[in-house]
């Protein structure tokens, strides 16, 4: 008995196939074609070609109408022999693409400056309201603090006494005199105008008397009068250390 081996064929590999050696296979059939097609002879023009199939080579008996031979099988070659080396590139289903843009900051702009602006008015305008001078709740129950808080904003002028200017016992003495008070025209002369009364029993209009100054008290820590050069008449806060307050009726 014999016995038959058969053997297994295994097919070759092969590469895959892309756009573009479908494209040079079908350039080579097609250069195939024509080679075969110029085998032709020509007898009008002398030209001689060999085999069909061979490798043409084309002569002519005129030197003036001759074409160049070409080798259409081996250019063929070596167009399929590149496609064999160039490497296949291929992109995975799921790639992805990104962008890098550089990140944006905004920047606010810096605010306008304050422009300071000056509002000029008059003396008697000044008098009525100083913004930031506001008559203490006791010029409302003493005569003379409401005589006294008419001249609020008033210049301070040595040796004045009227309302054009006023230095601090001058001051004093306008205002009393509007209630029938008649004061000394000095400050240290007011020191004995009157009775002396304790701090706790100071009442709003009483006069706090210090050396070289003078002024009306406004309840609380507070007092009326004009301080000296370059200021205005105005409330403010009792800055003597040890004031004499004194009584006039």
């Amino acid at each position: 008995m014999s016995v038959r081996t058969s053997h297994g064929r295994h097919r070759a590999a092969t590469r895959p196939s892309t756009p573009l050696t479908q494209f040079t296979s079908t350039a080579t059939s097609q250069l195939q074609v024509v080679g075969r097609r110029t085998a032709i002879v020509a007898a009008s023009s002398g030209l001689v070609v060999s085999a069909m199939g061979a490798t043409p080579a084309f002569a002519s008996s005129d030197s003036a109408v001759g074409f160049p031979s070409v080798d259409t099988a081996a250019l063929a070659a070596q167009a399929q022999a590149q496609l064999e080396l160039a490497p296949v590139v291929t992109a995975p289903a799921d790639a992805q693409w990104t962008i890098d843009i550089d990140a944006v900051t905004a920047v606010k702009p810096a605010p306008p400056k304050a422009v300071r602006t000056t509002v000029r008015t008059s003396r008697s305008a000044a008098r009525v309201v100083v913004a930031n001078n506001p008559a203490p709740p006791s010029v409302a129950g003493s005569a003379v603090l409401q005589i006294a808080a008419r001249y609020v904003g008033t210049p301070y002028v040595y040796g004045g006494s009227t309302p054009a200017g006023f230095d601090c016992s001058g001051f004093l003495q306008y205002v009393y005199a509007q209630l029938g008070i008649s004061l000394p025209r000095t400050a240290s002369a007011d020191r004995y105008a009157g009775t002396v009364v304790s701090a706790a029993d100071a009442r709003p209009g009483d006069i706090i008397w210090s050396p070289g100054h003078v002024a009306i008290y406004a309840g609380g820590d507070m007092q009326i009068d004009s301080p000296r050069p370059g200021k205005t008449v105005q409330f403010r806060a009792i800055w003597q250390s040890n004031p004499v307050f004194i009584r006039v009726s």
